[in-house]
């Protein structure tokens, strides 16, 4: 019975982490890093209730499951490690994983905007909305020659352009990619 209580109580810590937007909306879920801060908690345990930081090198360290590789996973990835790395220790162990800071998700905007810099991302931005936050293009911006430079898994960088005036009259929209985590904007 108490097993059956401890999924249940899961499945509704998991649903409101799920509902609260702690997260950034992917279609995947938040791929977590370096730099985020989760609260990871073990139901009835409470000394193993604590915040981790996801370091550089993308690993989480939580007592009895040592290091976790945490970088790109989702939080829920995390949390089935650790449940099943417990489990010689704590039998029917339910674990929680909520991001409490997304200060790993950042973007950079450079060049010719306002304001350049590093910005934190606490949800989903597009190029138009990260080029907001940067304040806008200056007047000499090359508005239609904008890069977002990406690198991938595998380590290389790429450059996807950018037509500034095309997404503002409302023509190839689909440019307007979204950003992910380490996604650098140039405006020349």
């Amino acid at each position: 019975m108490r097993t059956i209580k401890k999924r249940i109580l899961w499945l509704c810590c998991t649903a409101l982490i799920a509902v609260s937007g702690t997260a950034i909306a992917q279609e995947k879920g938040y791929g977590l890093n370096a730099g985020d801060v989760l609260l990871v908690s073990i139901w009835g345990e409470p000394e193993l209730t604590r915040e981790v930081l996801v370091r550089p090198d993308g690993k989480i360290n939580f007592p009895l499951v040592g290091d976790i590789d945490a970088a790109a996973r989702t939080p829920e990835d995390v949390q089935a490690v650790i449940v099943e790395r417990l489990e010689q220790f704590i039998p029917d162990a339910v674990a929680t994983v909520a991001v409490i800071n997304t200060a790993g998700n950042k973007i950079y905007v450079l060049g010719k905007v306002l304001r350049p810099g590093e910005f934190t991302a606490s949800r989903a931005l597009d190029v138009m909305q990260a080029l907001a936050m940067a304040g806008g293009l200056n007047q000499f911006a090359a508005a239609n020659k904008i890069k977002v430079l990406r690198r991938g898994a595998d380590g290389r960088q790429r450059s996807i352009s950018f037509r500034y005036a095309d997404v503002e009259d409302g023509r190839n929209l689909q440019t307007n990619i979204i950003l992910q985590s380490g996604d650098v904007v140039v405006v020349p």
